[in-house]
C-alpha cells in the first residue's frame, strides 16, 4: 500500500528560525572507517559504513561469527532492561552495555570479555535501570576513557583497565543534577527528582555535552542541555531550554513557567558537526504531557531544532516543529547531519524526523527550511478548561510524511470482519479529524504520540539518501478531572501518588487500555498482584525494569503507599489538598509551585488495537523508507517485519511495530532488526529489497554496526529481548563471511 501522503496547504512559516554568528573551528571531521567509533557511526550521526567486503552481492553468505553473553536477564527476579545499546569499536575492542548497565569491553573479533565495570559492585549503591542506548569514548595519548550514564551518575571509565578514572569528578563520577539550579532560583531541591541519560551525547574537543531524560509528569525537572569538562567533570555551560527571566524565550510561556513545569529536554541524543563547533539537538515536549495550561504560549525551545556553539553553548539558531505541544510529540532522534544538492548547489544540512512522520531539513548555517514549511491554522475550539492551543502548526511542504497522519473510516483494519465492527465502533464514539485536536474528555484516537520515527533514528548515505523506519500505531488519548473521585471513589495517598508519578504510562487505574496485553507499550496494572508480590513490586520501583526507569527518588513512604493501592489495600488515609492547585497531593509541595499537580490527567501512554491485540489499522504496521533528500521524494517504501502466525495464513507481510534503527554501507545494503520477529535483515539500498535475514536469539530493539578487524568486515548487534512480551536476552551477536 502506497500511503505516503501528498504536500500540506497554508500560510508561509514566518520567525521559526533566529541566525546568529557562527562559531569557526579549524578542525577537520572524523572520517569512520574500520572503527565504529560513536553513538551513530560518526559525529554526523549517519550510521553510514564506507566498508564495502559484506555487499548487496555476497550477504547471502553472512554467517555467525561469534557471541558475546553479558550474563544479564537469565534470572526471571534479576532482570534489568531491554537492551538499546549500538555499541561503539575502538581499534579492534568493542565496549558496551549489559541489561543491567554494566559496562563491558570484549575483542571485537572474537567476543573474548577483556573487562566489565559493574556500577552496582558497591552494595551501598542502589541499583537504578533505564534504557542506555550508547557509550562516550575520549582520549588523549595514554589517556583513553569511556563515559557512559547510570541514573543520575555519569562515569569515566579507563578504557584500559575497566576502573573508574579517579580525577574525572569524585573518584570518576559527576551527578547529573548539577546545572539545574538551585533552591534559590527554582523554588525547590532538584536532587530529589529523577534525572537520566538514554541516549549518550557528543564531545567537542574536551567538552562533553549531554542531554538528559526527565520524567514527564508534574515532577520533571528542566531538560536543560550542558557541557562539561571531559577530563575534570566540571560543568562548563547550561543551555537552559526552559528560559528564565531576561532570557530570550522566557516570553513565550507562562510567567515563573520555570518554577513549576519541566521537561523540554534533549533525550533522544545529539550530533556534531567538528568543522563547525557546533552541536545540532532534537528537545521533547514540555510537561506535563496533554495539558498545556500552565504554560500559555509558543513554549520554547520545547520541541525544537536546536543549533549550539559547542564551548560556549551559545544558542545559534533555532527551530520549532510543535508549538505548545499538547501530543507528546517529541522530536525522537538525533538530527541527522546531510549534505544534499538543491537547485545544483551542494548545501550542508541537517535533516530531523519526527514522530509523526515529518522530515524536516534545514541549512547547518542558517536553521533555514530547504524545502518551504507551511504554517498551516489547526483546530483549537473544544480545548480543556485553561487550555489556550496554539492556533497553526508547522508542516513542511517536502518529503512527504512517511507514516499515516489522520484516521479515517476507510483505514480502520479489515483483517475480520469482528476486528473491522471492534475498532469501528470505538471509531464513531470518539471525537475525529485533525490530528492537531486539544486532548479532551471524551477522548480520541490519533497517530504520531509514539511514532512515526522512534529513538533508532535514520541513516543516511553520501547521495543524500535518508533511510528511516517508521510505525503506524494508533493512540487511544482521554483526559479526565484529576480533582474529581476517580471512578467514584475518593483520592487516597496512594491514588494520588499513582496518578502523579505512574498514570502518565499505565493509565488512571492502572488500566492500559483496549485489547490490552503484553504487546502493549506499557503493562496493565489491574491485577498486578496476581503476578508480583508486595517485595517484587518494591524491587521493580526501586530500581526500574524494561522501559520503566527506576523511582528510587520517591521517599520510601510514597512507594508503599503506591504499592498498597496496587495491591488494593491501602487505607483510608486522607490525602493533603494543596491550596495552590486546587489538587490532591500526597504531600505539601516543598515550593509553592512545585511538583505540579495538573487539573487534567491522560488515561496512559495507550496504543489500541482490535480485540485479538493486532493494530487496529490497515496495513503496512511499520515501513522501511528510503528518500531521496536532494528532491524531497521517496525511492521506495518497504514493509518491515512480519507477524510469522499472519504469514503463514498467506497473508503478505504487514510490518510490525519496530524499535532501533538502520545502518546503511558502501556495500549497498541497509541492516536493520527492531521488529516483533526477531530478526536482523538486509535490505538492498537501491531497491528495499531483502537480501538476508537471521533470527536473533532474543529481539534486536537496538540499531546495528558493522566495523573491520583485521581485514574481515563484522555486523553486530545487542540482542536484548523483552519488548512487546517477547522472551528477555543479554547476549550481543556478530556476523561476517565465511
Amino acid at each position: 500500500m502506497n500511503f505516503v501522503l501528498k504536500s500540506f496547504v497554508g500560510i508561509l512559516a514566518l520567525g521559526s528560525f533566529i541566525p546568529l554568528d557562527l562559531p569557526k573551528q579549524p578542525q577537520s571531521p572524523k572520517k569512520t572507517g574500520d572503527d565504529w567509533p560513536t553513538y551513530g557511526g560518526n559525529n554526523a550521526g549517519n550510521r553510514y559504513s564506507p566498508l564495502t567486503q559484506i555487499n548487496a552481492q555476497n550477504v547471502k553468505k553472512l554467517t555467525l561469527a561469534w557471541s558475546y553473553d553479558t550474563g544479564d536477564n537469565k534470572d526471571p527476579n534479576q532482570r534489568g532492561m531491554d537492551m538499546q545499546c549500538q555499541p561503539i569499536v575502538i581499534k579492534g575492542v568493542m565496549y558496551g552495555t549489559s541489561p543491567r548497565l554494566k559496562l563491558f569491553a570484549v575483542d571485537a573479533a572474537t567476543g573474548k570479555e577483556i573487562w566489565q565495570f559493574n556500577p552496582f559492585a558497591d552494595p551501598e549503591k542502589r541499583p537504578r535501570f533505564h534504557p542506555v542506548r550508547g557509550v562516550m569514548y575520549w582520549e588523549d595519548g595514554d589517556d583513553k576513557r569511556v563515559l557512559y550514564t547510570v541514573g543520575s551518575t555519569l562515569y569515566a571509565i579507563n578504557a584500559t583497565t575497566g576502573k573508574p578514572v579517579e580525577s574525572f569528578g569524585k573518584n570518576g563520577e559527576i551527578d547529573l543534577h548539577d546545572g539545574l539550579g538551585d533552591k534559590e532560583t527554582l523554588g525547590y531541591d532538584v536532587m530529589k527528582y529523577s534525572i537520566r541519560v538514554t541516549t549518550p551525547g557528543v564531545i567537542y574537543k574536551d567538552i562533553l555535552v549531554t542531554g538528559s531524560a526527565v520524567n514527564e509528569g508534574g515532577d520533571a525537572l528542566p531538560g536543560y542541555i550542558r557541557g562539561f569538562n571531559v577530563r575534570t567533570g566540571k560543568l562548563a555551560w547550561v543551555f537552559r531550554t526552559i528560559p528564565l527571566p531576561g532570557e530570550y524565550g522566557y516570553e513565550t510561556w507562562s510567567k515563573d513557567s520555570y518554577k513549576k513545569l519541566g521537561g523540554a529536554n534533549c533525550w533522544a541524543g545529539m550530533v556534531l558537526d567538528e568543522k563547525r563547533g557546533v552541536v545540532y539537538a532534537g528537545t521533547g515536549s514540555p510537561s506535563v504531557d496533554f495539558y498545556g495550561g500552565a504554560r500559555e504560549g509558543q513554549n520554547l525551545f520545547a520541541n525544537c531544532v536546536i543549533a549550539l556553539n559547542a564551548e560556549t553553548g551559545k544558542r545559534i539558531w533555532h527551530f520549532q516543529t510543535v508549538h505548545h505541544d499538547l501530543w507528546d510529540r517529541d522530536l525522537p532522534c538525533p538530527p541527522n547531519l546531510i549534505t544534499v544538492k538543491l537547485n545544483g548547489k551542494m548545501v550542508e544540512a541537517v535533516a530531523q524526523a519526527t514522530k509523526d512522520g515529518y522530515v524536516f531539513i534545514f541549512d547547518r548555517d542558517t536553521g533555514k527550511p530547504l524545502f518551504p514549511v507551511k504554517e498551516v491554522p489547526v483546530p483549537t475550539s473544544s480545548a480543556l478548561p485553561g487550555e489556550k492551543p496554539w492556533p497553526t502548526q508547522p508542516v513542511p511542504t517536502k518529503p512527504a510524511p512517511f507514516s499515516y497522519q489522520e484516521l479515517t473510516e476507510a483505514t480502520i483494519t479489515n483483517r475480520t470482519p469482528e476486528a473491522h465492527a471492534y475498532v469501528l465502533e470505538r471509531f464513531k464514539n470518539s471525537r475525529r479529524g485533525s490530528k492537531f485536536l486539544p486532548p479532551s474528555e471524551e477522548g480520541h484516537l490519533m497517530y504520531g504520540m509514539g511514532g512515526g520515527a522512534e529513538w533508532g533514528g535514520n541513516a543516511a548515505d553520501p547521495d543524500g539518501i535518508l533511510y528511516q523506519n517508521s510505525n503506524n500505531m494508533l493512540w487511544w488519548l482521554k483526559m479526565r478531572d484529576s480533582r474529581q473521585p476517580a471512578n467514584g471513589v475518593a483520592m487516597t495517598r496512594g491514588a494520588t501518588l499513582f496518578n502523579t508519578n505512574c498514570a502518565v504510562c499505565h493509565g488512571n487505574d492502572g488500566k492500559s487500555g483496549a485489547a490490552a496485553s503484553a504487546a502493549q507499550a506499557y503493562p496493565d496494572l489491574t491485577d498486578v498482584g496476581k503476578r508480583l508480590n508486595r517485595e517484587q513490586i518494591s524491587t521493580i520501583l526501586t530500581t526500574g525494569r524494561g522501559r520503566m526507569p527506576s523511582f528510587g527518588h520517591l521517599s520510601a513512604g510514597d512507594r508503599e503507599a503506591i504499592i498498597n493501592f496496587l495491591l488494593k489495600v491501602e487505607t483510608k488515609q486522607p490525602a493533603v489538598v494543596d491550596q495552590h492547585s486546587s489538587v490532591v497531593t500526597s504531600s505539601v509541595p516543598e515550593g509553592a509551585d512545585f511538583p505540579y499537580m495538573p487539573p487534567y490527567l491522560n488515561n496512559g501512554n495507550t496504543q489500541f488495537r482490535d480485540q485479538d491485540n493486532y493494530p487496529a489499522i490497515k496495513p503496512p504496521w511499520g515501513t522501511l523508507n528510503a528518500i531521496n533528500m536532494n528532491t524531497g521524494e521517496y525511492l521506495w517504501q518497504v514493509p518491515l517485519g512480519e507477524y510469522p502466525e499472519l504469514s503463514k495464513k498467506g497473508i503478505p507481510p504487514t510490518g510490525t511495530e519496530n524499535h532501533g534503527g538502520p545502518i546503511v554501507t558502501a556495500g549497498g545494503l541497509i541492516f536493520i532488526a527492531a521488529t516483533y520477529d526477531e530478526k536482523l535483515r538486509a535490505f538492498d539500498k537501491k531497491t528495499g529489497k531483502i537480501v538476508w535475514e537471521y533470527k536473533l536469539p532474543a529481539g534486536g530493539f537496538a540499531t546495528p554496526i558493522t566495523y573491520m578487524v583485521n581485514g574481515k568486515q563484522y555486523v553486530a548487534i545487542a540482542a536484548g529481548g523483552t519488548r512487546y512480551g517477547l522472551k528477555p536476552g543479554g547476549s550481543y551477536v556478530a556476523f561476517a563471511l565465511p
